[in-house]
């Protein structure tokens, strides 16, 4: 079996929950590594996003699009992570990056994520098709509920996308809803360990809760989309552009550099926080 790819079983699950855990997907010293530079990188502080909840809580996270070749980028891009995510993108064509970021809930301080779909914050950047938008988010540190892992509600991808309005600087799902499919389906705290993977559809609800610990939870998520899913309210350009695959061994290799270069988020830009309020 190509430890790469996933199993047809595991695409079958993917589809009927909406989502799926891949245990170990990076290693103790890639973890290690990666969440070195994380916490330690300048650009990564510098370019941090602070969003509150509705309790005035802040969420924080920086978000670039362009996936380059530093530690991050070569998570984005490598064999392991494309092929899977080649697997469950409901497409032919090849696979586009859209943007990752680094989330930082911090101990007692880090904010909740209000219910919600990403394709509810997508959907005004007009992509076209949730099926070929997929994320995948890596553990940096231990989740679970203490610290405020995410939850979902599992086959929620089903519903189709569900009318998204703003909770505190955050886009969130309408309560109703969520509260009927909560009636109906099963909640799911994801718990997992460093290294450890969750893919999930872009129509899944999911949620996190603040983080109440005396530890932090990090975590990077990468979004990616299929070239033939057009976006026609988005202004950055790596949806577009065909991921170039770097091999797995090419986290362990990078030699520390700043991620200064990188296009990070400017909250103005962004169609879904630009009616916010927040800068005022």
């Amino acid at each position: 079996m190509n430890t790469n790819q996933f199993t047809n079983a595991q695409i079958e699950q993917y589809n009927k929950d909406g989502y799926i855990i891949i245990k170990n997907f990076c290693s103790k010293e890639e973890v290690a590594k990666m969440y070195g530079i994380a916490v330690q990188d300048d650009a990564m502080a510098k370019n941090a996003l602070d969003l509150n909840d509705q309790t005035g809580k802040k969420t924080k996270l920086s978000l670039w699009f362009t996936p380059g070749n530093d530690i991050f980028g070569y998570l984005t891009r490598s064999e392991r992570m494309v092929n899977r995510v080649a697997q469950v993108l409901d497409s032919e064509a090849p696979v586009c990056h859209f943007h990752s970021k680094l989330m930082q809930k911090e101990p007692k301080v880090g904010g909740a994520w209000e219910w919600h779909q990403d394709y509810g914050y997508w959907y005004k950047n007009q992509f076209m098709f949730p099926d070929q938008l997929v994320s995948v988010m890596v553990a940096l540190t231990v989740a679970n509920k203490e610290n405020g892992c995410i939850q979902v509600i599992k086959g929620s991808h089903k519903l189709g996308r569900v009318n998204h309005g703003f909770a505190g600087e955050q886009v969130g799902a309408d309560m109703t809803m969520v509260e009927n499919a909560l009636k109906t389906m099963e909640l799911v705290y994801v718990e997992i360990e460093p290294g450890d993977a969750l893919f999930f559809h872009s129509n899944i609800l999911h949620r996190s809760a603040s983080n109440n610990s005396d530890y932090p939870r990090w975590s990077i998520i990468s979004c990616y989309s299929a070239q033939s899913n057009i976006a026609y309210n988005e202004t950055s350009t790596a949806w577009q552009q065909p991921i170039s695959v770097v091999p797995d061994t090419a986290i362990l290799q990078w030699e520390p550099e700043s991620l200064g270069n990188a296009d990070f988020l400017k909250k103005e830009n962004d169609p879904a926080l630009k009616d916010t309020g927040w800068e005022k």
